[in-house]
């Protein structure tokens, strides 16, 4: 395995998300012949040692690297999303996430941030077909307004947009579940919660 395998892979995905087989394949373009099962591995073990994100969009999982704090000490919000909805039943992630996302950037919620998070086409239009309607696809009049406002990457004229619908009291719940554990993730509490007591989510009622 090339010494500087991890600063080549870093290169190859500036500004970018990859699939285990594209990052493989430019790998090979510059020389470094690595079989996919090798990167496989690396690629997990790099996530586990929280150098790189891995986000999963079936069929495939995606890597991206992590901004350092030189580049911004803010962490990023999909990516932060992402982690998070791990542990939330599949049935509440999407609508969830929709919900979450509309509230915090007073705008519907593309597609193509969906997929950041790790939802493909096949998980959203699931969604949109449930009983139910818990996301529906917005006509908000100033969605291309909105996708021109997005400086950090580009969304296509005509990639679709979603916002919450028909909100439960479970959405509501697991959204303000969601909402606290980004803002302790985000927030620096050392020194202010107490020692002999770990505070969990029952205990805000």
């Amino acid at each position: 395995m090339s010494e500087n395998l991890y600063s080549h892979v870093n290169e190859i995905l500036e500004g970018k998300q990859l699939s285990i087989s594209a990052i493989t394949r430019e790998l090979k373009e510059i020389g470094i012949n690595e079989h996919r099962l090798v990167m496989t591995g690396y690629l997990r073990a790099l996530r586990d040692l929280k150098k790189l994100n891995e986000v999963d969009i079936p069929p495939s999982k995606v890597y991206m690297k992590i901004e350092t704090k030189g580049e911004n000490t803010l962490p990023d919000i999909y990516s932060l999303i992402s982690r998070e909805l791990r542990s939330f039943e599949p049935e509440f992630a999407l609508p969830v996430a929709v919900y979450v996302i509309t509230n915090i950037l007073d705008r519907p919620v593309f597609k193509e941030e969906l997929q950041k998070i790790g939802f493909g086409s096949k998980n959203i239009n699931d969604c949109l077909s449930r009983s139910g309607h818990m996301i529906k696809e917005s006509r908000n009049e100033n969605l291309k307004e909105y996708a021109a406002c997005i400086t950090k990457f580009t969304i296509l004229g005509s990639d679709p947009a979603y916002e919450a619908d028909q909100l439960s009291s479970d959405i509501l719940k697991h959204s303000n579940h969601l909402l606290l554990k980004m803002l302790k993730l985000s927030v620096d509490i050392s020194g202010l919660t107490p020692r002999t007591k770990k505070t969990t989510i029952n205990d805000f009622g």
